[in-house]
């Protein structure tokens, strides 16, 4: 019953964050191909530097760099959370969601890789369309599946955890470019302290907040993305409570840390990267650059076909079973919305094409319009399957009642 309400509480704020995250990205839009589309420019390549460190950000690198290790750690946490005392601590329950994520990844890498091989910045450009957006996808699935199973929630919460941890890994190794082996070790000692204070049962955030900032640093002067940390951190993190405890570590960081990252850290950062200057060359070279072409493919196709056919295969061959309530239809529409790939697709089509910016404002304009065309054609899809459980359900609860009236009516005779 607790884990059945943590669950609950989890997709609430995602769905809130989600709606915040289509609002900002509209912002973005807007603003940028406005009449005062200079200003989004000038703000989001405003320096905000901290001197002492050497820390030249700007604006969009601050979210992106910053803000994004706030939901990193959120997704840490959810993950160790899952995959301790979730879903994903039972075998036979973890293998459905874990191998669909797997396929949902393998499948739309190749795809892309195969429409743009030779295509400048492809060769790591093809991880741009392989991770899904769980606020997002929660959010379109709250709106628009109200009356499809519990389970279809839970499936989709549990493979969204397991892709981005795939994507966390992509990052980790495909945007390394060279390691200070200092600052990599400086790092690591800060987790070892976090994981020593959290087996010593240390509660004050006056040790955790220095440690979390000092491993962010060291890894971002390792030359590691420093998102990186914020996943250590939640992965570190206590998720059972002792007893006599009210609730674990985790369950605390989580309930204050989850509505920032899905109220201000991801809305802001889908600001700062969603404004894409959407001319008639942009819209053009959607459906002609090899470039957007495989980011569109990869995330409608690849995402789809990959998430939904090793779905049916590990199912078929008694590897996983399908989660009570749901047909295939309705693991269709769910595999269709793993096709929204939005904020970690966002962050690495600018890793991946950092020196091109135009290549990098086509692959966004692509992840933006894919998203929103598997966003709408999963809610059809969610639309149409509420409505066939709602009917199910009504032709159910008609015949109980039926039953019901025919035993009165013989007891009523027999008396």
């Amino acid at each position: 019953m607790v884990l059945r309400s943590e669950i609950s509480r989890f997709l609430r704020t995602e769905t809130v964050g989600g709606a915040l995250l289509l609002v900002a990205a509209a912002g973005a839009l807007l603003w940028v191909n406005s009449p005062w589309g200079d200003s989004y420019v000038a703000v989001t390549e405003a320096l905000v530097p901290i001197s002492p460190l050497h820390l030249e950000l700007t604006v969009a690198e601050w979210t992106k760099d910053g803000l994004l290790a706030v939901f990193f750690f959120v997704a840490g946490l959810e993950l160790k959370r899952e995959l301790v005392v979730g879903e994903l601590a039972d075998r036979k329950r973890a293998a459905l969601p874990i191998l669909a994520a797997v396929g949902g990844v393998v499948v739309p890498a190749v795809l892309a890789l195969g429409i743009g091989y030779g295509v400048d910045g492809m060769d790591r450009g093809w991880a741009i369309p392989v991770a899904t957006d769980i606020a997002f996808a929660l959010a379109v699935l709250a709106l628009t599946g109200s009356r499809i199973p519990t389970t279809a929630r839970v499936f989709l919460l549990s493979l969204a955890v397991v892709d981005d941890l795939i994507a966390i890994v992509l990052i980790a190794v495909l945007f390394t470019t060279s390691i200070g082996v200092g600052w990599l070790l400086a790092a690591a000692a800060c987790f070892a302290a976090w994981a020593f204070a959290q087996h010593r049962r240390v509660r004050t955030p006056l040790l955790y907040v220095p440690l979390a900032l000092l491993a962010w640093y060291a890894l971002h002067e390792a030359g590691i993305h420093p998102t990186l940390a914020g996943v250590m951190c939640g992965l570190l993190t206590r998720v059972r409570p002792d007893p006599g405890e009210d609730e674990a570590p985790a369950t605390r960081l989580e309930h204050l840390f989850q509505p920032v990252s899905a109220a201000v850290c991801v809305p802001l950062f889908a600001l700062f990267a969603s404004g894409v200057p959407l001319s008639t060359t942009v819209l053009g070279d959607l459906f002609t650059e090899r470039l957007a072409l495989a980011v569109v493919v990869g995330l409608l196709v690849g995402k789809t076909v990959g998430i939904f056919g090793m779905s049916w295969l590990t199912v078929r061959l008694g590897v996983a079973r399908r989660p009570d309530g749901l047909g295939w239809r309705d693991m269709f529409a769910l595999s269709v919305l793993g096709a929204i790939g939005f904020t970690v697709s966002l962050l690495v089509a600018e890793l991946a094409l950092a020196t091109d910016v135009a290549a990098a404002e086509l692959a966004k304009a692509a992840v933006l319009m894919t998203s929103m065309a598997a966003s709408l054609l999963g809610s059809a899809l969610l639309l149409r399957r509420g409505r066939a459980h709602g009917a199910r359900q009504q032709s159910a609860a008609a015949g109980t009642s039926e039953g019901r009236a025919a035993s009165g009516h013989g007891e009523g005779s027999s008396n």
